[in-house]
């Protein structure tokens, strides 16, 4: 008799879990058919779309930038002038752009002679009448300020904030990844 009960155990333990995997496997079928919609297409073809259930849109991490009337009017014109003339792509030409819009606006009256985007903020600040901003963060500068990034290497970068972003010889949404110098503006 003990062997009869073993067996009809095994028996009923392979029986219980071919069951559970059965219903299992039916419950994701129920289930993945619950998250598709079945239609007929213009030519009689059944097709299926899958059901979105939840929308998370993107959320904005940073917002517009917002226009300081204390600052140079002049300055919020380079900004403008400076996205017009971007390309969509670096041309390695930052600063001599930003020195075309600053001119072109009237922000400066004569063409900066550094050569290099790090030495932008001395030049500015000495021979412009340009002051440092106590803001570190590149997306809360006003509309029209310069930003002066340096580089262990190389001859840094400068930008203008615009109102979607930043301008030099290209346009962007992020500023420089380069650690930032300082954020020059005149009243």
């Amino acid at each position: 008799m003990p062997k009869v009960c073993s067996l009809s155990f095994r028996f009923t333990l392979i029986a219980g879990f071919a069951l559970f995997i059965t219903s299992v496997a039916h419950g994701q079928v129920v289930e993945s058919a619950k998250s598709k919609f079945i239609f007929k297409d213009a030519n009689g073809k059944t097709d299926s779309a899958e059901i979105i259930t939840k929308y998370i849109p993107r959320k904005i991490v940073h917002p517009l930038a917002k226009a300081d009337h204390s600052i140079d009017p002049k300055l919020m014109r380079a900004a403008t002038i400076a996205e017009e003339r971007a390309h969509a792509h670096s041309r390695e030409q930052c600063w001599h752009y930003v020195k075309e819009a600053l001119l072109a606006a009237g922000a400066v009256n004569s063409y900066p002679k550094t050569v290099n985007a790090k030495e932008a903020a001395k030049e500015l600040v000495g021979s412009y009448g340009f002051k440092k901003l106590p803001v570190r963060d590149p997306y809360k500068a006003p509309v029209g300020s310069v930003l002066v990034y340096g580089a262990s290497k190389g001859a840094g970068h400068v930008e203008i904030r615009t109102k979607s972003g930043f301008a030099s010889d290209f346009r962007s949404k992020i500023p420089s990844p380069r650690p930032l110098i300082g954020v020059y503006t005149k009243s």
